[in-house]
């Protein structure tokens, strides 16, 4: 893709979709973290019907270790993972306490080490929470990126530093959430929906097959 094509792209997405962001539900950038750290391997839909009930009761660090690791369990046993989940979102709650009080931390390196948080969580916790303008790289945009060759890469930060590099400075805030909304309903991992994709004529595959046939 060329400079004017990949500019091109991202004015399409953003004329579709002017304001996107995350569709887990939260009311604070505590709340955020907790979600994204469910969300590895798991919906955003199960995501949110799992923290309904929970986030009702529960805003702070604090509140989530007067809960308990076993009562938490409970909320989130529809989710995979859980065991683990509930482990870790414990004992990141305990480091919030004692290290940041009480507040989720705005820097990647204080973020990756809580437990459960790699760099993607981070990266969307940093964007969407502080409204840093990272791009975190899930299976959707590692999918879109390769695909469309906008940003082709071979591991995930491979494709995360090749969007940085390449996303112009205008959409940069937004430009995770477009990837991640492109793939998750319009170039989907099989039978993607190239006959109502906005960009299309901008995507390596897509110009490829209509090509060859």
């Amino acid at each position: 893709m060329t400079p004017k094509q990949r500019k091109d792209f991202f004015a399409r997405l953003r004329a579709a979709n002017p304001a996107p962001d995350s569709e887990l539900d939260y009311s604070n950038p505590f709340q955020l973290l907790v979600a994204v750290i469910l969300s590895a391997q798991a919906t955003d839909v199960g995501v949110n019907r799992a923290t309904k009930s929970l986030f009702r009761q529960i805003s702070t660090p604090g509140e989530m270790v007067d809960l308990g690791e076993s009562a938490l369990r409970e909320y989130i046993k529809s989710i995979g993972l859980f065991n683990t989940k509930a482990k870790n979102i414990i004992a990141a709650c305990q480091i919030l306490i004692s290290d940041y009080d009480g507040r989720v931390p705005r820097k990647r390196e204080a973020l990756e080490r809580l437990p459960g948080v790699g760099r993607k969580t981070a990266n969307v916790v940093l964007n969407v929470a502080f409204g840093e303008p990272t791009i975190a790289v899930d299976t959707h945009v590692y999918r879109v990126s390769n695909r469309t060759g906008l940003a082709p890469g071979k591991t995930p930060l491979a494709v995360e530093r090749l969007l940085l590099k390449r996303v112009p400075d205008e959409f940069r805030q937004h430009a995770h959430h477009w990837l991640i909304l492109h793939g998750r309903y319009t170039c989907v991992a099989r039978r993607p929906r190239c006959e109502s994709c906005a960009v299309a004529d901008l995507c390596a595959t897509a110009r490829s097959a209509k090509t060859s046939s």
